[in-house]
């Protein structure tokens, strides 16, 4: 969380100085609060994509979210600037009783599946359809491929044929590729990509969702989709929804960080977990 305030300067000082400092300074003084829920199975690289649309980093291991975690970042759509309140949510079944209190009344979901295994597509439909039917009637669902630098790209034609060429080595050779393949088979085969994209983009489209494929390890995308969301939102209706009931807040007890004098871009890090609460 940055660090905005000092033993001798209130939090109200600090934001006024990022808000004179920074790019922002022109657009309206309230943002538009946007309630963003990240669901899918567990190991898709949900917090990994948030992390990297946050704070543009990637960890290459994460412990699992327990509950869910509590992001915000600040974006800009037009003359309008939204500031996303994003939910990301633990992908393990232990959980999935505590997913409507975060969806509900959120205007966006990102649901995540991992491109390598495609039992995780089979649940992001599952989600899908819970949103579809439990969920805000207005709320923008974006269906999102993750870990697209693991796609391995199909082989070229000359790789073909020293493919096949490669079937006529010694038997030793053989004997020696069959064991390695059992130790591959052991669970040391890399990932290769499970879900096409067309067969994702064709049940996104059928269902009226946004479609995209990332990666949170290089970034690919990651913008891309939290943007594309954005601009599907209908601003007008969320402003006069939020107008109508003053000091309601989103679903769970947060402490949102003030922004810093990163101005524009800069994320408040807040985050919280439910593993301690009542539900």
């Amino acid at each position: 969380m940055s660090q905005a305030g000092s033993a001798h300067n209130s939090p109200a000082d600090a934001l006024g100085r990022a808000a004179a400092e920074s790019p922002v300074a022109a657009a309206p003084a309230k943002p538009i609060q946007i309630k963003m829920v990240l669901l899918g199975e567990s190991a898709v690289g949900k917090s990994s994509l948030v992390l990297r649309f946050v704070n543009d980093e990637f960890k290459d291991y994460k412990e699992p979210t327990i509950g869910a975690a509590f992001l915000t970042q600040k974006v800009r759509l037009d003359d309008s600037v939204l500031k996303l309140d994003i939910w990301d949510t633990a992908g393990q079944e232990r959980f999935h009783s505590l997913a409507p209190m975060y969806y509900r009344n959120a205007q966006a979901a990102v649901v995540v599946y991992d491109i390598t295994r495609a039992a995780s597509l089979d649940k992001a439909k599952s989600w899908v359809k819970e949103l579809q039917r439990q969920a805000n009637t207005a709320m923008v669902i974006a269906l999102v491929g993750n870990k697209l630098d693991l796609a391995a790209p199909a082989p070229a034609e000359g790789e073909a044929a020293a493919a096949g060429e490669a079937e006529e080595e010694p038997a030793e050779s053989e004997t020696e590729r069959a064991d390695s393949e059992a130790e591959l088979a052991e669970g040391e085969a890399p990932p290769h990509r499970e879900v096409q994209a067309e067969t994702a983009r064709a049940y996104a489209e059928e269902q009226g969702l946004l479609f995209l494929e990332t990666s949170a390890k290089t970034g690919e995308g990651v913008v891309e989709i939290f943007t594309e969301v954005a601009k599907k939102l209908d601003l007008a209706q969320i402003a006069g929804a939020r107008a109508a009931r003053p000091g309601q807040l989103n679903s769970g007890s947060v402490n949102v960080g003030v922004l810093g004098d990163g101005g524009f871009g800069a994320a408040d890090a807040a985050r919280t977990n439910t593993e301690g609460c009542a539900c």
